[in-house]
This record gives structure tokens, C-alpha cells and sequence, in this order.
């Protein structure tokens, strides 16, 4: 296909011409001639194959050729894990380029077992080839479901857009079948820092391709009216061209900047801390798909610079994050939590001292923007006044990706983070009035 798309439009078009019907169809049906050369499984030993490209560039298509290559080589067992449960089933299983799609019914395997097209069992969440080779699916909401299953092969699907990190790490556990255990990771780049690293990973191998890879395969009007509106744009660069920007252009915060400032342990000699503040945003609700709660650890030192010592936060219900509010306050013995109270302030003080009454509650409202709360903490980093105090890799995915322009809600343990810091550093809330005596 390399050198057919290499010739003359008429010399290739005399070349397929000369071709049977029968030959046509077998060529079109064999994706080792169709596809492109970074949509083909890469040679040598490796574990994680990354696909990294564009929109339509063709991401799904080479997942499920890839999966039908492993049950065509004799794997019994895969896994199948997309951002949400119906990601899974309309792109990866139902799509227009999806398993279902891909699959022949002429498929044999390397046992000269048919394998034919699959059996789709929605309420079983599975997919069963004719040879007993079967593919079990996951909606990457759901990590807890990755506990016990094992597999020999994983097709990740838009790993940059799920929402619950833990999920690759519980995928991984289960990856122990076999001689040879890999995942095919296919998605848009974002700059977060679990395809960061894997991508730095030595067993990891990463191909790339873009929106115009595929344009022969995409609506004209999609060139027309969205392609050419971002060409050229950070966004474009991105989301066209399959290019991983580690960071968002309008993030307040920056990595070298959390490099710069980071410590891994805390200054000696007579260093103390002056206050610790416990911050907390909450969640309203605690469902699969509900915002985390933030919950930071901050702290002023004797030098007047700020802490982030510790990140408690995550999906939880309010008695939940209230025991972790609870535990954090006995822990850092902590001077103050500063809860965030636009969802009902006197509810969120209630909820944490039906856990320890003695805990000294300061609830803050939100009357100005994110954006301006935010701002000046971002700015004390880049004074060399905020530190980290070790590494936060959540809290700086937030940080470095949330862009106070986008519109987008800021995340939650950012939130916390700046509620923390103003509370200890700035010493005024939105009303102007001071958030915390004595905070200096």
C-alpha cells in the first residue's frame, strides 16, 4: 500500500484495475496491506504500544484490527477498558470502525480454529469468538472491577480522558497471562502524567499519526468547517496533529516551575511551621461520575513560605471525606480547616464535626472567580514562596492542564490547594476581610 499511494493516480489506478474482484476483496480485507505503517504493530520486544494521533486519524480501526490479530494468534483472553461503559460499546465494540466491524468470518486462528465474528453480550460485558477466545469490558469509572480479572492483552482506549488514573494501575495487575502480556494504548495526547510516563517507559513504543493521515476516510466538510478553523492553533496541534503538549498554554501553573520550587523534605535547623490548614472542597455528590473532594495539607513555615505537604483527596461520600478530614487533622495536628461552603456552608461544618467536634472549622464562600482566587498562589510559586513537599501527581495534572480561560470548572484538588494557601498566605478572603488571624 506504501508504494501504491507512492505512484502516479494512474499508474495505481491501472494497477488496481488489472486486479480480479476476488483479489480486490482479499486485499481489502487484509489490514496488514490497508493500513499505514504507524497503525501496525511494531516489531520487537516490547509491553505498552502507544498509538498517540489526531482525531479521525484512525485510532479505533487499528485497536480493533489489533484485537482481532490477537485472537487470530491464539490468545484466549483480553480486556477492553474506554473512559466510560458507553465509550467501550459504541466506539470500541459497535463503532463504525470498532471489533465488530473489523471482524471476518472466515478468521481462523494460529490452531487452524475458526474464529469467525464475535458474540457481543452487552449484559454480560463480554465478547466471545467462535474458538472460546473472549474479551471482557470495562468502563475505566469503574476501577474496582479490574480487581481479580486476569488478561493477556489490553486495549486501552483514550487513556488521557479517563477520569479515575487508579484504573491503569488495576488494569496493569491483571495483566499476567501468557509468555508475553502487552496493551495497545490508543488516544488523543494530553498533558497528563500517566502517558508522560509511559511514554519515557524503556518497554514502551510510541507511533504517531495525525488527522490527515486519514483524510481520504473523513467527511470534506470536516476539513472545511473544523480542521481549518484550529490549523495552526495550540489546540490543532494537538488535537489535529496528534502532538502531546505537556502542558495547557493558559495554565497558571507550569512543571519546570513544580520542579523548581519542589522539596522533597522539609528545611532543618530551627524551621517550624506556624499554622497547618486542613482545606477541603466537597463534592455534592459521591456517585462513580461525581467531582473528587479536595483535600490538601498546607502549612506557613517560619519563613513565611507556603507548604503543600500532603493531597487526601478523591470520590468520596461526606462521611467519608469527613473521617479523611478528620485523620489529617490528627495527623498534621492542624490548626484550621478551611472548607469551601457555596454548596451549603453550615451542612459541610456539620458533616465534619459529626466526625470530631473539636475540630476549628473556618468556612469560606466563593464570590469571586477562580481565576482571580487562583492567580495570586500561582504567582507566589513563581516568587519561589509555595512549595511542594514532594510529588503530587494528580494535583499537578490539575494544576499544569486547567486553563482559567477555557471556561471549564477549575478541578478540585486545585481548588483545595488555593483555598489552603490563601487561607495561610494571602490573608483575605473574597470579601476582603481577613480569612485567618494570625495566619503570618
Amino acid at each position: 500500500m506504501e508504494v501504491l499511494r507512492s505512484m502516479a493516480k494512474a499508474d495505481a489506478k491501472a494497477w488496481l484495475e488489472s486486479l480480479t474482484q476476488a483479489e480486490v476483496d482479499t486485499l481489502y480485507k487484509d489490514w496488514t496491506f490497508m493500513a499505514r505503517s504507524e497503525q501496525l504493530e511494531p516489531e520487537g520486544d516490547w509491553a505498552n504500544w502507544i498509538y498517540l494521533a489526531g482525531r479521525g486519524a484512525g485510532k479505533t480501526r487499528t485497536g480493533g484490527e489489533w484485537v482481532r490479530q490477537q485472537v487470530r494468534n491464539g490468545f484466549m483472553r483480553g480486556g477492553l477498558i474506554a473512559p466510560t461503559a458507553g465509550d467501550v460499546r459504541d466506539v470500541m465494540v459497535e463503532g463504525e470502525s470498532g471489533i465488530l466491524a473489523c471482524s471476518n468470518a472466515a478468521d481462523l486462528d494460529i490452531h487452524g480454529r475458526t474464529v469467525g465474528k464475535p458474540l457481543y453480550e452487552p449484559s454480560k460485558r463480554r465478547l466471545t469468538w467462535h474458538n472460546g477466545a473472549q474479551c471482557a469490558l470495562y468502563s475505566a469509572d469503574e476501577p474496582e472491577r479490574l480487581r481479580g480479572p486476569q488478561h493477556e492483552y489490553i486495549w486501552a482506549d483514550e487513556l488521557c480522558a479517563w477520569r479515575r488514573p487508579e484504573t491503569w494501575d488495576l488494569a496493569m495487575f491483571g495483566l499476567r497471562l501468557g509468555k508475553n502480556p502487552r496493551s495497545f494504548i490508543s488516544t488523543t495526547p494530553k498533558p497528563k502524567k500517566i502517558i508522560i510516563d509511559l511514554m519515557k517507559d524503556p518497554s514502551t513504543v510510541t507511533t504517531r499519526g495525525t488527522t490527515y493521515d486519514n483524510r481520504a476516510n473523513l467527511a470534506g466538510k470536516f476539513f472545511e468547517q473544523v480542521v481549518k478553523k484550529y490549523e495552526g492553533t495550540r489546540l490543532g496541534k494537538q488535537e489535529l496533529m496528534g502532538i502531546l503538549l505537556e502542558e495547557a498554554e493558559g495554565a497558571l501553573w507550569s512543571r519546570p516551575n513544580l520542579d523548581e520550587t519542589r522539596l522533597l523534605k522539609l528545611p532543618g535547623g530551627n524551621f517550624y511551621f506556624k499554622r497547618i490548614a486542613v482545606a477541603v472542597d466537597p463534592a455534592i455528590t459521591a456517585k462513580a461520575t461525581s467531582d473528587e473532594t479536595g483535600i490538601t495539607v498546607c502549612g506557613i513555615g517560619v519563613d513565611n513560605h507556603g507548604y503543600v505537604l500532603a493531597d487526601y483527596s478523591g470520590r468520596f461520600s461526606p462521611a467519608e471525606w469527613a473521617k479523611r478530614v478528620d485523620m489529617a487533622w490528627k495527623m498534621w495536628q492542624a490548626d484550621v480547616v478551611i472548607a469551601e461552603g457555596n454548596q451549603g456552608g453550615e451542612m459541610v461544618r456539620h458533616t465534619i464535626h459529626t466526625q470530631n467536634k473539636n475540630i476549628n472549622v473556618q468556612i469560606v464562600h466563593a464570590s469571586r472567580g477562580k481565576a482571580a482566587r487562583a492567580e495570586p498562589i500561582a504567582a507566589l510559586f513563581e516568587q519561589k514562596r509555595c512549595h511542594l513537599v514532594g510529588n503530587f501527581n494528580e494535583m499537578e495534572d490539575q494544576l499544569c492542564v486547567w486553563e482559567p480561560l477555557s471556561g471549564d470548572e477549575s478541578p478540585d484538588r486545585l481548588d483545595s490547594l488555593v483555598w489552603g494557601l490563601t487561607g495561610l498566605m494571602i490573608g483575605k478572603g473574597d470579601s476582603g476581610e481577613g480569612m485567618l488571624k494570625g495566619a503570618y
